[in-house]
């Protein structure tokens, strides 16, 4: 590389200086080798990418998709102090133009949490997890960590219950421990992680639930009906049944109006006779006198 031995010496040891780990073995063999070091050394960004962190920095601290805004905060504070100003200037302009809607008042997970969540499902060992359920009861229980899901500004941490055998989403705020227990385990056909967060937030703790059958595949049935909405089941090439809960029928009914789809309402009665009220209504609404016909 046309470089003397001296200079290879000094550049390494600046590199160690600056955080990276450096390893060195001697002889006619030998030479230098990375490994990770004990602190994060610093990033060579170019303009592009140095926008697009701090874009995704700020994203972060404003969505609250790290579970706290904070650290990204702080990364971002200190990432716009040593911007070059042109982009520094491009990244004020994006803020001069953008406005965000104010953040729903959510519980929100620590980031450290996030972090033990995700080291756990990369690990492939069975752990012992502290939850607390929507009714603030206390449990402990061993789980098989898979995948960590976020959605609808959540994260929601996807284990197999070891005891009862079964798939479970657990809400990654209401864990309050989740402690490694060395014990190796081979997860056996696992499930689709987001379909079924998707499916555990469709059923939620609604008081009421409407059985539907729409005249499209099921392919359509669900972009019409997100997965976090319904759960749809296929009735033939062309038809699916789909399952969506809500506050009530009156309030059921409305949705089912805004789909402006032919369905036909499978159960309950109250939500048909609810469908129909409203529909007459409408009709009632929009009928043109006799008078103006003539």
């Amino acid at each position: 590389m046309a470089v003397t031995e001296r200079t290879v010496r000094r550049d390494v040891a600046r590199l160690r200086e600056l955080g990276y780990g450096v390893e060195s073995d001697p002889g006619p063999w030998g030479g230098y080798r990375l490994r990770a070091g004990n602190r994060v050394p610093p990033l060579v960004l170019d303009d592009e990418e140095a926008l697009a962190v701090a874009v995704g920095l700020r994203e972060a601290a404003l969505s609250g998709v790290l579970g706290g805004d904070q650290a990204a905060l702080s990364a971002l504070l200190k990432l716009r102090q040593v911007l070059p100003s042109r982009i520094a200037d491009r990244l004020g302009e994006m803020d001069a133009a953008l406005v965000h809607a104010p953040r729903p008042a959510e519980p929100q997970i620590a980031p450290a949490m996030l972090l033990e969540l995700a080291t756990a499902c990369r690990r492939g060992e069975r752990a012992h997890l502290s939850y607390r359920d929507r009714n603030g009861k206390a449990t402990t229980r061993d789980v098989d960590p898979y995948r960590l899901v976020h959605t609808r500004r959540r994260w929601y941490f996807v284990a197999q219950d070891v005891t009862r055998g079964e798939w479970r989403t657990f809400r990654a705020d209401r864990v309050a421990r989740i402690q490694p227990t060395g014990h190796a385990v081979e997860l056996l056909d696992p499930p689709d992680p987001v379909l079924l967060v998707s499916r555990s937030l469709a059923a939620g703790a609604y008081p009421l639930h409407v059985t539907v059958r729409v005249p499209l595949p099921m392919d359509q049935a669900l972009r019409l009906v997100p997965p976090t909405v319904g759960t749809h089941r296929p009735d033939g090439a062309d038809a699916t049944v789909i399952d969506i809960g809500g506050p009530d029928a009156d309030g059921l009914a409305g949705y089912l109006l805004g789909l402006a789809v032919p369905l036909r309402v499978l159960s309950p009665d109250e939500v048909r006779e609810a469908l129909l009220r409203r529909t007459r209504d409408l009709l009632a609404a929009n009928e043109v006198p006799s008078t103006e016909i003539e």
